[in-house]
């Protein structure tokens, strides 16, 4: 099949990066990792002959370059199919993709202001409008989906909507943004998963501090 290389920036803020590594890495699934580092506000150029957008998460299979965070995770799903990175009920996996793409287009409020950092002492920030409702939107999926699923995933086990999910659950926590039990739950088991312990690990070892990433 050929080496998978999936090249990453730095995992204490590079949120689209963790996606798909997070995603691959719960599934068991064989790649090389390379971190190229922010080097802001230019931008590492290094990204540049790698990667046709000039950024990472950039994933190589040979001759193939996939880009973007849920295009690579729909990619390797579909290399490793029993792997199980889609739920397998063709109704869960449209709902899984469509809350994925909910992601990749959407809740920009929480983005901007919460940037993902993941040695950040947990404290709240003043928030500008727009936060909450995303937060409050973003609540309204997991409590639905887990109520559906029994848990403690989103559609039981771990799969790719978890991962699209997995920076927002860093940044509910170390901006102190919600107290609903059933919300801390789903943190809980993200946070307990062994691919996020190993990620998170790493990233608290970084030395590279990105001050626009600093909030």
């Amino acid at each position: 099949m050929g080496k998978l290389t999936l090249y990453i920036g730095n995992k204490n803020y590079s949120s689209w990066s963790l996606r798909p590594w997070i995603a691959m890495t719960a599934a068991g699934i064989d790649f090389q990792e390379v971190l190229i580092p922010f080097d802001f506000p230019a931008g590492n150029p290094k990204f540049k002959p790698i990667s046709p957008t000039g950024r990472v998460p950039v994933l190589h299979h040979g001759n193939i370059r996939v880009w973007e965070s849920l295009s690579i995770i729909e990619y390797v799903a579909e290399l490793f199919p029993e792997k199980g990175i889609w739920p397998k009920a063709a109704a869960d996996r449209a709902v899984a993709r469509s809350i994925s793409m909910e992601m990749l287009s959407g809740f920009r409020a929480l983005r901007n202001a919460c940037p993902m950092n993941m040695r950040r002492p947990k404290r709240k920030l003043d928030l500008p409008e727009g936060v909450m409702d995303d937060v409050t939107r973003i609540e309204t999926i997991w409590r639905e989906l887990r109520a559906k699923s029994g848990g403690p995933f989103l559609f039981g086990a771990f799969t790719g909507a978890d991962a699209m999910f997995a920076p927002v659950v860093n940044r509910f926590d170390v901006y102190d943004l919600v107290t609903d039990a059933g919300t801390l739950a789903y943190m809980a088991a993200m946070k307990s998963h062994p691919a996020w312990i190993k990620w998170q690990e790493a990233a608290l070892a970084e030395s590279w501090i990105v001050p626009e990433d600093e909030a």
